[in-house]
């Protein structure tokens, strides 16, 4: 409970009313001589306390019988309740000054019973107090306070139910000690940063691409005639026919495989310098597993020469010239495919439009080249599941080679299992997961006027099915018209000149139609203020004082615009002004059949047209009409719709590059891309599914010792035949 003179100093604070204490304004000042003169006062009162009890008879008699003992220490002063408790570290100056002055009182002797009246003690009190040594500043005050209630409250929890100052209800707790931890974005959330470093000019780079595209399809097929050779008599040997000289003669046999091997291996130097170099960056590719094949499989040669032990079956080395073939068909193929890319991308060093990805789709914006090399030399899928996959091939065969041979007491066999078990998971069609259907699609948009940065680029914008297009997109110029305009009371030059400022600042694909309008009337374009756009489909503007509506004949009779009952334009666009009708445009969308082959081609590939429409006109309705019945959009809402054709005006990261006008070129980037990583992830897994069967495959009948079931001519085979689906899709991608 209050003290009565702290009920009387709040009222004398309050005025005397009854007002609620979270309703009442204090400031600093006022608080702390508050605080301070509660704190003074009961000190005070304590003093005089004391001072009244050693006036009494008993404490004087006491104090009479104490006083001849000299050199006895006084008794120490009393304390309060608070102060028994806690035994203060830093005691503050109120708090000095009253012991210092309880001690002296106690160590005085008592006051002669003749005096009539007692010497007050608060006089005393402010007699005997010490000058203060320094000023007391604001900062000593709060931090004396802070202790005094850090002392008194020590056996309470530290963060207890905070009080109002005069008030004994609880404060609301609005303030947290630690902010939660806001919680991580998923991975796929995450977005990738991408930095562009020095980057050469893109005819630079699409000459050096062509120097070696030249360089590894020279050899090719020189190496391909000398890889065949010695496939012939292993094919007249499985019809039964016998060769003078190679039949059972396994000298000559693989002498002149190894021979054969050699040759290849020359060739396919470029093969040997790829696969170290990417071993160097850590990286195991499909280009390793073929040089180390071979170098096996040469040793397995040299050992059937050399050890009488070995099993009496054929070298597969005829299996280690044809994976140097295929691997070195691969990186022609790759080279071919960047050489057609930078050499389209070096057409223009400004080029029209570039594709790159949004939250929601694809997207064309305004041309830029820096980033487009960058992003077509990222990796694409196939290194990265090759990285990951063919290591575990490579052991695998290690192993199995070891069990097949070892495990069994036939120690000489170990080279010829490991070549047959190595040769069986280095398939053929590894090396063409990319660098063949790349080539292929790069030599397509080489032809449809674009290009796309690689396998990064094309899984950019391909990635969420969807394109956003705008006005300028579906009805390129010239396949809008006017067909007629009725003035209703006011000047043709002036409505042209409002209608036309009216499409400018709403930036639709009305804009070049009212603007050959306006330039035919002599007119000139107003100012527009307070523009809005409207979703029942129109704008709304202040022009020269006078409100302005553009919009569908809908849109009229929703703002309460009345219209003539003999008007009937499903496509017209009408003018008011101050909610009188002021002209009628009699509008005309013509359907391109560019447009219509790009519609129908998204649409076979599940590419999803967003449109970002400001046209009040166009709708999936109209679009309905004037195209196939087939079509489908996704029309969002007239926020989304202004959003998506404003991201038109930004400058991404180029993932394409477009070289022409129209609907055509930009659908075919983006829905070649997709059939691009379709293509190319198929062709891995299948890949990859080949490499796995056939190395678990060979190692069954090597362990069985079943040689004269996998012979080099029908692993050879195998292996072709998990290379054709792959051509097949490789072909597949360029086709739509």
């Amino acid at each position: 409970m209050a003290s009565k003179d702290e009920k009387e100093r709040y009222d004398d604070l309050t005025g005397g009313t009854d007002v609620p204490a979270s309703e009442e304004h204090f400031s600093l000042e006022e608080i702390l001589a508050e605080y301070g003169a509660g704190r003074e006062q009961r000190l005070m009162e304590a003093v005089e306390q004391e001072v009244r009890q050693e006036e009494s008879p008993a404490a004087q008699g006491a104090a009479a019988q104490a006083a001849p003992a000299q050199g006895q220490p006084s008794p120490p002063a009393r304390q309060t309740e608070p102060a028994r408790q806690t035994e203060p570290v830093r005691q503050t100056e109120p708090a000095r000054r009253a012991k210092s002055v309880s001690k002296a009182e106690q160590q005085a002797p008592a006051a002669p019973k003749a005096e009539p009246e007692p010497p007050d003690p608060l006089e005393e009190l402010q007699r005997d107090l010490p000058p203060s040594p320094h000023p007391i500043t604001l900062e000593d005050v709060v931090g004396s306070t802070v202790d005094a209630v850090m002392e008194e409250d020590a056996h309470e929890p530290l963060l207890r139910p905070r009080r109002g100052l005069f008030s004994r209800r609880r404060l609301v707790e609005t303030e947290e000690l630690y902010a939660p931890p806001e919680p991580e974005p998923a991975p796929e959330e995450i977005p990738e940063i991408d930095t562009i470093g020095p980057e050469p000019e893109l005819a630079d780079a699409a000459a050096d691409y062509r120097a070696e595209a030249k360089r590894r399809r020279r050899p090719l097929l020189a190496a391909a005639l000398v890889a065949l050779l010695p496939v012939i008599p292993l094919g007249i040997e499985a019809y039964g026919y016998q060769i003078q000289y190679w039949t059972h003669n396994a000298a000559v046999q693989s002498g002149i495989l190894l021979a054969c091997l050699l040759v290849v291996s020359v060739l396919a130097r470029q093969v040997f310098a790829k696969a170290f170099s990417m071993l160097a960056q850590k990286h195991c590719t499909s280009e390793l597993l073929a040089v180390i094949s071979a170098v096996v499989m040469a040793a397995d040669c040299v050992a059937r020469l050399l050890l009488p032990e070995r099993s009496d079956a054929a070298c597969y080395a005829p299996v280690g010239c044809f994976a140097l073939v295929f691997a070195m068909w691969g990186g022609a193929r790759e080279s071919r495919g960047m050489w057609d890319t930078f050499r389209m991308a070096a057409t223009d060093d400004e080029p029209p439009y570039l594709v790159t990805e949004t939250e929601k789709g694809a997207c064309k914006q305004a041309g830029s080249v820096p980033g487009f090399y960058t992003t077509a030399l990222r990796e694409n899928a196939a290194a990265i599941w090759q990285t990951a996959l063919m290591p575990v091939v490579l052991v695998a065969s290690i192993v199995f080679a070891g069990l097949s041979s070892l495990g069994q007491g036939r120690g000489d066999d170990f080279l010829l299992n490991w070549s047959a078990i190595l040769g069986a998971g280095t398939t053929f069609a590894l090396p063409l997961c990319w660098g063949m259907p790349f080539s292929k699609l790069a030599a397509h948009f080489h032809k449809a006027g674009c290009a796309v940065a690689g396998w990064c680029g094309a899984e950019k914008i391909s990635r969420r099915r969807a394109m956003i297009l705008t006005d300028g997109d579906l009805f390129p110029p010239g396949t809008i018209q006017l067909n007629g305009v009725k003035v209703f009371g006011e000047d043709l030059a002036k409505v042209s000149s409002y209608a036309a400022s009216m499409a400018r600042a709403a930036d639709c694909g009305l804009q070049r139609l009212f603007d050959g309008l306006l330039r035919s009337e002599g007119g000139h374009y107003q100012k527009v203020d307070d523009f809005s756009f409207y979703e029942e489909g129109g704008y709304s503007a202040t022009i020269r004082g006078e409100s302005v509506l553009l919009g569908t004949a809908s849109f009229m009779r929703k703002m309460e615009v009345r219209l003539p009952a003999g008007i009937n334009l499903r496509t017209g666009i009408f003018l008011s002004m101050d909610r009188q009708l002021a002209a009628v445009f009699a509008v005309k969308y013509n359907a391109s059949e560019n447009v219509d082959f790009a519609l129908r081609m998204m649409r076979r590939s599940r590419i999803t047209p967003i449109l970002a429409s400001r046209d009040p006109n166009v709708t999936p309705a109209l679009l309905k009409r004037k195209f196939h019945k087939g079509v489908k959009v996704e029309f969002p809402s007239l926020t989304d719709r202004v959003a998506y054709s404003e991201a038109e005006l930004d400058r991404g990261m180029p993932r394409a590059l477009l070289f022409r006008e129209g609907l055509l070129p930009y659908a075919e980037a983006v829905v070649g891309s997709r059939r691009l990583c379709k293509a190319v992830r198929r062709a891995t897994a299948l890949s990859v599914l080949g490499s796995a069967a056939g190395t678990l495959l060979a190692f069954y009948l090597v362990f069985q010792g079943a040689y004269n079931l996998l012979t080099p001519l029908a692993l050879l085979v195998f292996l072709l035949l998990w290379t054709l689906p792959v051509l097949i899709t490789s072909d597949w991608a360029g086709r739509y």
